[in-house]
């Protein structure tokens, strides 16, 4: 972990009066980090003098999400995720940790076999079409079947039609009774593919790995063949537990100098003891031979005390493919349930040649991004945004579910009509390669449920998700109090800077205007100047707009590079 300092308090803010002191221990209630924050985590600030180190690194948890599923394509780094568990998501982008727009490529029918529970999709490339597997059912879990999105041409974002269900019962002559799948991912192995999938031996909630040949992306040639035995060790059981059965899903391979691994998920998915296994094909050995699959004594990748629940991953290399990276995701709290975040963090290779992924890294703590990332563009120019016609050049951090476009506004904490382990997290969109010192900006905000904090992030750098997951400041509005509200987050922690006095109305636009100049920063609303502060704590950043256990929408956003003030 990278340790760093707080930076040292301004003589302005160390002299604060002492009501200004009164009105901070007034507002403790507001404090924008709430008991269940998404993982018990530790960061300190950046000094400012570290601006340029910041600029090459990043924070985890970088999206929110489940089953990650991320390739690399011509440059392009692709995720396909499942959205609200009704529809399937691909984004794209040349950087691995700024998950890119989301482009909806498939939305499952109201009614019918594949209509809900949408899990799992993974995107392939064969013969030179896409092809998306994922698992689907009418709502009920026991019907959960694995299907096939086709694409009509060479383009990921489709259009796509629907292939299947797979047979992935014992009758692939008959195709009778059909068996419950999920996970379904392809195996390509000495010019042949196979399909290796999580299934039910029979009509029972005991889940498998299995594998069978394949005669299309959307046809098996062979009854399906079980990998191995689900609970061979205790890591293996559900909770850990001895009485508890076994459990196998969310097989991926992992190739290396002539090597054939299955990494997999097991234990229970809901619990912090999710981890990942691994299974190795020996060498000339036959995928559809159980005893050619070597099942490691030990689990690979574990819970620690600050990171739990991780399972599911997805592998990718670095922009100049010098470095391996694991994408996975881990669990919010230690409770049972199912609302997780994305990491991702690189891994290497031993002497023996298996891979060595050490230990999942703490939320929060800060990594160098991916070797061959491109630089940003430190952008400094004037630029505004009178409408959001799509989030391009924007990062989204918060759950899936709680942001929306609607005719040019950005409405960020969105309550999700049906929501699917949604979790508060301090929603917010941050601008890519922004970095402005000097400067104002400014956004129209209105609170449209809720009366908590809505406003603009300044000088952000390295953003995550995660309540007060993000470096630099924060103006906002708050309808409880009725006040306007300037602080500072060093990636954890919430820092009062100053406050003032506002009536603050429910459904009503406002006009909130921040200028920054040096340690100097004035807050105005509907152009007039409401509060004052200085505060050196954060030099360079991005903007970025935030609410926190609020809706809120914003629109007309703009920020304008202020020069230098020079001393006479």
């Amino acid at each position: 972990m990278f340790v760093r300092l707080f930076p040292a308090l301004s003589i302005a803010s160390i002299l604060a009066p002492l009501t200004l002191l009164a009105a901070s221990l007034s507002l403790a209630a507001e404090k924008s980090t709430p008991p269940n924050i998404i993982l018990d985590w530790y960061r300190t600030a950046a000094p400012a003098d570290a601006v340029a180190k910041a600029d090459r690194q990043f924070a985890n948890p970088i999206f929110e999400c489940a089953d990650p599923w991320i390739i690399q394509h011509e440059g392009k780094y692709i995720a396909c995720l499942s959205d609200a568990n009704r529809s399937i998501a691909i984004h794209i982008s040349d950087d691995l940790t700024k998950l890119g727009p989301k482009h909806i490529v498939w939305k499952a029918p109201k009614s019918g076999p594949y209509s809900r529970e949408v899990w799992a999709p993974e995107l392939h490339h064969l013969d030179n079409r896409w092809y998306v597997y994922f698992a689907a059912d009418d709502g009920d879990n026991r019907n959960h079947l694995s299907y096939v999105l086709e694409s009509k041409g060479d383009d990921p974002l489709g259009p796509y039609e629907i292939r299947g269900p797979i047979y992935t019962g014992d009758d692939p002559e008959q195709k009778k009774d059909n068996c419950w799948a999920i996970d379904a991912t392809v195996l390509e192995h000495q010019g042949k593919r196979y399909l290796i999938w999580s299934g039910w031996a029979a009509d029972s909630d005991e889940q498998w790995l299995y594998i069978a040949p394949m005669k299309s992306p959307w046809e098996l040639s062979g009854s399906r063949v079980r990998l191995c035995h689900n609970a061979d060790h205790l890591w293996e059981r559900v909770g850990e537990q001895p009485d508890q059965r076994g459990l196998h899903e969310g097989p991926q391979i992992l190739k290396h100098d002539g090597r054939t691994f299955i990494v997999y998920s097991t234990s229970s998915s809901w619990q912090p003891t999710y981890k990942l296994g691994m299974l190795e094909l020996k060498q000339d050995g036959d995928p559809l031979n159980p005893q050619d699959w070597i099942k490691g004594k030990s689990p690979v990748f574990v819970v620690t005390d600050d990171t739990y629940g991780v399972g599911h991953a997805s592998f990718v290399k670095s922009p100049d493919g010098t470095e391996d990276w694991i994408v996975y995701h881990a669990k919010r709290d230690r409770n049972d349930g199912w609302a997780r975040a994305v990491f991702v963090q690189p891994f290497t290779w031993g002497r023996k040649g298996r891979p060595r992924f050490g230990a999942p890294v703490k939320a929060g703590e800060l990594l160098d991004l991916p070797s061959g990332t491109p630089a940003p563009a430190s952008d400094r120019a004037s630029r505004s945004w009178p409408k959001f016609e799509s989030l391009q050049g924007w990062s989204y951090f918060g759950h899936h579910q709680m942001v929306k476009l609607v005719k040019g506004e950005l409405f960020l904490g969105v309550p999700p009509e049906d929501p699917v382990n949604n979790y508060r997290s301090g929603e917010k969109v941050v601008l890519n390669d922004g970095a402005w010192a000097n400067l104002k900006v400014a956004a129209t905000v209105r609170i449209v449920s809720g009366d908590r904090d809505a406003g603009v992030l300044f000088r952000v750098q390295r953003p995550a998700v995660g309540f007060d997951a993000q470096e630099g400041y924060f103006a906002g509005i708050i309808p409880k109090s009725g006040r306007v509200i300037l602080g500072a987050t060093d990636g954890l922690n919430w820092r009062h800077i100053a406050d003032a006095e506002a009536a603050i109305e429910v459904g009503k636009d406002y006009r909130l205007e921040v200028v920054a100049h040096g340690p100097s920063i004035v807050v105005a609303l509907d152009g007039k100047p409401v509060l004052k502060a200085n505060d050196d704590a954060f030099a360079r950043g991005s903007i970025g707009l935030r609410v926190v256990d609020t809706e809120a929408a914003f629109s007309n956003v703009t920020v304008e590079p202020l020069k230098r003030r020079v001393k006479k």
